[in-house]
């Protein structure tokens, strides 16, 4: 099981610079809209991308997707773990309760 993040704990930790955000939805939804900073990387192409863009298994790493019932954060924290990443949380809420929040959001 995935630790979590709140989004005030993560909105903080992007501000700060202090972490690398995983956007697990990938593809046009990251186009669209991604939260600060953040990474594309889908859960199939965690094994060959991670290394490349996630060389520190010890950095502060936070996946999100959607919201809560969306599975694939916790599929690519999940993954990242197995793969030796020590500090991987999940932002369980999403980016559903990002943009609610009235926070800002970038596209590609």
């Amino acid at each position: 099981m995935t630790a979590l993040i709140t989004r005030d704990e993560l909105k903080t930790a992007i501000d700060a610079g202090a972490v690398t955000v995983i956007d697990a939805l990938g593809g046009e939804y990251y186009a669209k809209q991604h939260l600060p900073g953040a990474i594309a990387l889908i859960r199939d192409d965690v094994d060959t991308q991670a290394p490349a863009l996630l060389p520190d298994l010890n950095a502060a790493i936070v996946t999100y997707c959607s919201n809560p019932a969306c599975p694939n954060s916790g599929q690519v924290a999940d993954r990242l773990t197995a793969l030796g990443y020590t500090n991987v949380r999940k932002y369980r809420e999403g980016i559903q309760d990002w943009i609610e929040a009235g926070l800002p959001i970038e596209s590609a």
